[in-house]
């Protein structure tokens, strides 16, 4: 009697700790899939980005005959960030390819800063229509980039937490819980975008 009384408080035990590790489980599943689709949301708008860059590019080209590299630069790094995009968006789950997709991006942004600098330089270039527009364009879709930004990292930010935190972080490693990477701006530099009137 006594036996199966220690067994039944045993079996209840084990029944309480699956079902606890259970609900860590699932919450960090869910925090999970929740930075994953907030990156996913980032990732639409850096293709949409992406997608606006060598019109950008091909627009300026017949301006800026004397300023070849500036336009391969750019071409460059956007394919560069481009690469880096879709290695991250096939798993934001890993954090280098999100270094590698901040650190990407901040080469594209010093680029297109260069290039906005030269486009200065030419009336011509200011004036023409296809050019203010894709410029309305890409202002209009790095406010979107900056907002899904920041959704992202505000979900990284729980599901770090959450995973960090006791009773979780005994068992999330376990699991392969990894951290999570922010998408942060690495160079303070980067931080201002290029002051450009096209009007």
């Amino acid at each position: 009697m006594t036996a199966l009384i220690i067994l039944a408080v045993l079996l209840a035990a084990a029944a309480v700790l699956a079902l606890w590790a259970t609900g860590i489980y699932n919450s960090l599943v869910a925090l999970r899939n929740r930075f994953k689709n907030a990156f996913a949301q980032i990732d639409v708008q850096l293709k949409r980005r992406y997608d606006l860059i060598p019109n950008l590019v091909e627009t300026a080209k017949g301006y800026l005959k004397h300023e070849h590299s500036t336009l391969e630069d750019v071409t460059k790094a956007r394919n560069i960030a481009l690469a880096a995009s879709q290695a991250a968006a096939a798993n934001p789950a890993d954090s280098s390819a999100v270094r590698s997709l901040v650190s990407a991006e901040g080469g594209l942004a010093g680029a297109m800063s260069r290039l906005m600098v030269v486009a200065e330089q030419y009336p011509d270039l200011k004036a023409n229509q296809n050019m203010m527009q894709l410029m309305e364009e890409l202002t209009s879709t790095e406010n979107k980039v900056a907002f899904a930004r920041q959704s992202y990292n505000d979900s990284v930010m729980v599901y770090n937490t959450s995973r960090e935190t006791f009773p979780n972080v005994l068992l999330a490693g376990m699991f392969g819980f990894l951290p999570a990477e922010l998408f942060h701006v690495e160079d303070p530099t980067e931080r201002n975008a290029p002051k450009v009137s096209f009007s």
